[in-house]
């Protein structure tokens, strides 16, 4: 039985699986967490391309590269357990304060929100990063 749900709030996907009539199962953790930097890195690789437009951005757009401090700063983190992945934009020495915030909540002095490109990047991955999930799955568990 599989059951999948997602946070609107976060953006995240999970998914929860089990198998009936077994009563053990053996685990291979190495395969989840290859399939979790793996779906981590293609929803990098999609943030990063809608924030690599060279062009000034429009309220409601996505932000544009000026000088690609903001591009470089999409990481993937994967935990050390191996069961979660985080794809974010961090801040980097070059940054003197955390400009991702200023492009998603916008500032008092009228600068206007801009469009959220890691959640576009996830709605586009994610299919395929549920697939990914799944068939790590499907090869790591073996019943018993």
């Amino acid at each position: 039985m599989e059951r999948e749900s997602h946070s609107a709030n976060l953006g995240g996907v999970e998914v929860h699986a089990t198998l009936e009539g077994h009563s053990r199962i053996d685990f291979d953790k190495r395969a989840i967490k290859k399939a979790l930097r793996k779906a981590g890195g293609d929803i990098r690789k999609a943030a990063r391309r809608l924030v690599a437009r060279r062009a000034v951005s429009s309220p409601g757009d996505f932000p544009g590269r000026d000088s690609g401090v903001l591009l470089r700063s999409i990481k993937l983190k994967v935990s050390s357990g191996g069961f979660w992945a985080k794809v974010e934009p961090q801040k980097t020495p070059e940054m003197k304060s955390f400009y991702p915030a200023f492009l998603f909540y916008g500032t008092r002095r009228g600068m206007a929100k801009r469009g959220n490109y890691m959640i576009s990047a996830l709605d586009t991955q994610r299919e395929n990063v549920r697939k990914q999930i799944r068939d790590a799955l499907k090869h790591s568990l073996v019943p018993r």
